[in-house]
């Protein structure tokens, strides 16, 4: 049974990212992911050119893997009870250091937030049908209620040390 538990579930995900010229002074254009392509194979060179139009257009980034722990199945469900449920897409400067790439993708609410301090662009797109069902499978699977235990709070000195 500790073997069942310790599994890692993963799905490979295409990265689906807009760029868009940009409407400030200060970028000529921008960058944000729109979608993921569940079961998505290997993409070379990245950026291949899924759609595009007047001053847009979609490509296909990079495919990364969507890595399902058991520790963090409360970040899961937190992430499956809202609606929709979302995928958090993290991105960093390439080596242009003009575009934004992305870096890593997960559906833990809890590790989405934990790449939201500090310098990455994170951005959320909706959790397609294909990855709600693994998530809910894996949750089903694995999550161990933890009991919540109110902390005794430890004094600093002892009752006959506060007299003297």
């Amino acid at each position: 049974m500790t073997e069942k538990l310790e599994r890692i579930e993963t799905m490979p995900l295409g990265i689906v990212v807009e760029r868009r010229r940009g409407v400030t002074a200060w970028a000529d254009w921008s960058w944000r992911p729109v979608s993921v392509i569940p079961g998505a194979g290997p993409v070379e060179p990245p950026g291949r050119v899924l759609m595009e139009g007047d001053g847009w257009s979609h490509s296909h980034a990079a495919t990364l893997m969507l890595e399902l722990f058991r520790t963090d199945t409360e970040g899961y469900r937190l992430n499956l009870s809202q609606d929709p449920p979302r995928l958090w897409v993290v991105m960093r400067p390439g080596a242009d250091g003009e575009e934004l790439v992305p870096f890593t993708v997960t559906a833990s609410a809890h590790e989405g937030e934990g790449y939201q301090v500090g310098t990455d662009v994170v951005e959320t797109v909706a959790m397609p049908a294909e990855v709600i069902a693994l998530v809910r499978d894996f949750v089903e699977q694995h999550h161990v209620d933890v009991p919540f235990h109110k902390r005794e709070r430890k004094r600093h000195f002892e009752t006959e040390d506060r007299r003297r």
